[in-house]
């Protein structure tokens, strides 16, 4: 079990450390839980483990990084493998694999740290994001030229890159998938804004609604669409997609995570349970993916 790392999202990977700990020691395996460092002390105690389940979330965790090493060990381990986890966690990435499939995703474009920003075919309201971050960290929604700026200050604490996306208005919806199969579509109601960090891990500043309340077509697509971003990016195993949808019933691709969290407030175990998965049966399904998604050639 790797959980913690060293991202922004460290304090939420141990939350889903804990959780995943518990849930498969109930089940009877053997775990052996690893903080991931940056002293790298940890990855020494890898050769004690068959099989790496990763709980780790952001950067040095979620984007390939931690997958190259376990490849390099021959460490089967959960999830996606290091092309289709480098390539969801960086946003702008994935959305060029998106529009080369023609799959559909709001008008963006990337500004760098240090140069200039100047708006092409958007308006106001933007989203702004670090390229390569997860659990709304350092996202904000803006109005206005003074607003960008300070939004953009923002999301450059964490990441040179950074993401302008128009605003989609409408509902947020958020699939499931497992095992190449989408799970279901849950609405996400934010009380609030949007949903940022302090409200995605804040109980009761989260409604959610199962099955997504949509039009038979419409909730048809959103998992049709959802099914073809995860795997347009090569994703595996277990991952999350999420869109926003119109009134008009036109969905929007808004990112996917390729290692969502797993904590009692997370998306991923609530639309499971509504599949008929109970939390454990989750985890342990996850763990039975397991695998080295490299092509050793014998070696």
């Amino acid at each position: 079990m790797l959980f913690g790392g060293f991202s922004a999202e460290r304090d939420i990977s141990c939350l889903t450390g804990r959780a995943v700990c518990e849930a498969l020691r109930e089940r009877g395996y053997t775990v052996l839980a690893i903080d991931v460092t940056p002293d790298g002390a940890w990855i020494g105690r890898l050769h004690e483990v068959d099989v790496a389940f990763i709980a780790l979330h952001g950067k040095f965790g979620e984007d390939g990084t931690v997958q190259g090493v376990l490849e390099l060990l021959g460490v089967p381990y959960t999830g996606s493998g290091v092309l289709a986890s480098a390539l969801a966690m960086n946003k702008p990435m994935a959305k060029r694999i998106w529009q080369v499939h023609g799959l559909p995703t709001p008008a963006w474009q990337v500004v760098e740290q240090g140069g200039a920003c100047q708006l092409e075919n958007l308006t106001y309201p933007l989203v702004v994001k670090p390229s390569s971050e997860g659990s709304s960290v350092g996202v904000g929604i803006v109005h206005s030229g003074e607003q960008l700026q300070r939004a953009l200050a923002e999301a450059f604490r964490y990441d040179p890159q950074v993401l302008v996306e128009a605003y989609i208005p409408g509902q947020e919806v958020t699939v499931g998938i497992l095992g190449g199969q989408a799970l279901a579509a849950m609405e996400v109601i934010a009380k609030g804004e949007f949903h940022s960090y302090e409200v995605k891990y804040t109980p009761g500043r989260e409604e959610f609604v199962l099955p997504a309340p949509l039009p038979p077509a419409v909730y048809q697509r959103v998992l049709d669409l959802a099914l073809a971003a995860s795997r347009a990016l090569g994703c595996t195993g277990y991952s999350r997609v999420d869109t926003r949808v119109t009134v008009q019933g036109e969905v929007f691709l808004l990112e996917v995570n390729s290692l969502p969290g797993l904590t009692a407030l997370s998306y991923l175990p609530r639309i499971a349970a509504h599949a008929g998965l109970s939390y454990e049966d989750l985890i342990e399904a996850i763990l039975q993916q397991a695998t080295l998604h490299i092509y050793r050639g014998g070696v």
